[in-house]
């Protein structure tokens, strides 16, 4: 078993990492996972969360609002909606992204009101968790 796998997270805006990792948690849509080398093949739409990435170089975190996940034996590679580091966070980004959740569900269609209800709360969730 390898000790290590590729990882890659790209947002529209730039690609936020690229490098070698020993496990990824992942805030999936369906439930957190962790990848890790030699893991089962598996694609998963995110969540609002923070995304763990530990290697070499020890923990970096990043808050990311959607996307997907693409799993393999060699990799894991993220596609966010949008990913910022924990470090980078700051209250009125934070306000913003609740403020965008929160408009989108008093805009929606009765049947899409549910999906975006919990989308929002994840947002007022992620707050508390990165503290900011």
């Amino acid at each position: 078993m390898a000790d290590t796998m590729q990882f890659d997270l790209v947002a529209p805006e730039r690609r936020l990492a690229s490098l070698q990792a020993s496990e990824v948690r992942i805030p999936g849509s369906e439930g957190d996972l962790t990848a890790m080398p030699d893991h089962a093949p598996l694609i998963t739409t995110l969540r609002p969360g923070v995304l763990t990435v530990v290697g070499p170089e020890g923990e970096q975190k990043y808050v990311v609002t959607g996307g997907f996940a693409e799993i393999s034996a060699e990799g894991t590679s993220v596609l966010a909606e949008r990913a910022v580091p924990v470090a980078e966070m700051t209250g009125e980004l934070m306000d913003e992204m609740i403020a965008e959740a929160t408009s989108a569900v008093e805009e929606a269609s009765a049947d899409m009101r549910d999906a975006l209800a919990k989308t929002a709360a994840d947002f007022s969730s992620l707050r508390d968790v990165i503290n900011v």
